[in-house]
């Protein structure tokens, strides 16, 4: 005699104050028992118009506002933008300006990393990582402090250079650092690596083939898990990081364990372009020439993209020859990459949410910006 099992769907709501979606996300789930047969994401909860104010600000007063778009990796959001300034005003940037920049921005971008990883594992139950995350995360950001005068919108840079050069001793504060926070790193992946809960969570879970990450232009740790070698530094420098030796890690499987993991080596890989900024630093200013609060730009147009903890962040700036932007439109790889969750859930456990969630590393105001 057969016997059949007829079960309903069922539909829950998951946010958008659920307290593992990093944010005011909602993720509509529907449910046939404990598979995932469709998810809906439900964006705009956050909307700030961070792109909309660039046209009621002249340059200076909108540059701090773009600290918003990205609140884990600052210099990131910063970056883009004064680049594509620069470009159409055909403004120096001073070469000391430029190595301060990439020793600043591969700062935060290891804050950032330490922020996903110790909430990640929070996300999968593991509550000791995020204590060891936080404590290395303090430390350079009471270096951003002793810098900027900011712990967490620092404002720092500007159109041609930064808005002040390092203070005496800070350098080697830096250099310290880099050869502390390698260890740290060999004790998070003892801790971690080898964990059989941790990686009965990851492993072989969430996997993204690299056509799907070409068809939705998903980009940075998620994409090069998946084996696509291509980081913006490398493939499209800009600044001065052809001048540095540094690996691109890429994946294997594209699972969630591949996404740890790589970033767990670009952090090992942004300690050896810090060292390295840090041994070939010049001397000299750090803004050519000072601009005047209220100063143009020609009639034009540039898009400038960066590398930022979680993939490309790009600004397409067009210029009307005023002091205040026409247009302001950033391109962030939160929304890119989020993109693909939908497709990546369908037919895994509910249980797996929240693992191969944590694993894309979201921030939700670079979604709604």
């Amino acid at each position: 005699m057969t016997v059949e099992f007829k079960t309903e769907e069922m539909v829950i709501n998951m946010g958008p104050h659920h307290p593992s979606t990093h944010g005011v996300l909602r993720l509509i789930v529907t449910l046939d028992g404990e598979i995932i047969k469709k998810v809906e994401p439900v964006i705009g909860y956050l909307h700030r118009s961070i792109e909309r104010l660039a046209q009621d600000r002249n340059y200076f007063q909108y540059l701090p506002v773009v600290d918003r778009v990205d609140y884990i990796s600052i210099i990131a959001a910063e970056w883009p933008l004064v680049l594509a300034v620069e470009k159409i005003g055909g403004i120096e940037v001073p070469e000391r300006a430029e190595y301060i920049r990439v020793i600043t921005a591969e700062l935060t971008r290891i804050m950032s990393h330490l922020f996903y990883l110790g909430t990640f594992l929070l996300d999968l139950g593991a509550t000791t990582v995020i204590m060891y995350a936080l404590r290395e995360r303090e430390k350079i950001i009471d270096l951003m402090e002793e810098l900027t005068g900011q712990r967490m919108m620092f404002n720092y840079f500007r159109y041609g250079g930064v808005n002040a050069d390092v203070p005496e001793g800070w350098l080697s504060k830096v250099d310290e650092f880099c050869d502390y926070f390698v260890k740290m790193i060999d004790e998070y992946e003892i801790l971690i690596n080898k964990n059989p809960i941790f990686l009965s969570r990851v492993e072989n879970i969430g996997i993204i083939p690299k056509e799907m990450i070409v068809e939705y232009g998903a980009c940075g740790p998620i994409m090069r898990a998946s084996g696509i070698k291509y980081d913006v530094r490398r493939d499209d420098p800009y600044s001065i990081y052809d001048r540095f030796d540094f690996d691109i890690p890429v994946g294997r499987k594209g699972d969630t364990l591949d996404r740890y993991l790589v970033r767990m080596q670009e952090m090992r890989e942004s300690v050896k372009i810090i060292k390295q900024a840090v041994k070939q630093i010049p001397s000299g200013p750090c803004l050519k020439k000072k601009l005047a609060f209220s100063f143009k730009i020609p009639a034009g147009e540039a898009y400038c993209q960066v590398e930022a903890p979680r993939g490309n962040m790009g600004v397409y700036l067009i210029s009307n020859g005023t002091n205040i932007p026409a247009r302001v439109k950033y391109r962030t790889p939160s929304y890119a990459n989020m993109q693909i969750l939908p497709e990546v859930l369908k037919g895994t456990f509910l249980s797996d949410i929240m693992a191969i969630f944590g694993s894309f590393d979201v921030i939700l105001p670079e979604v709604d910006r």
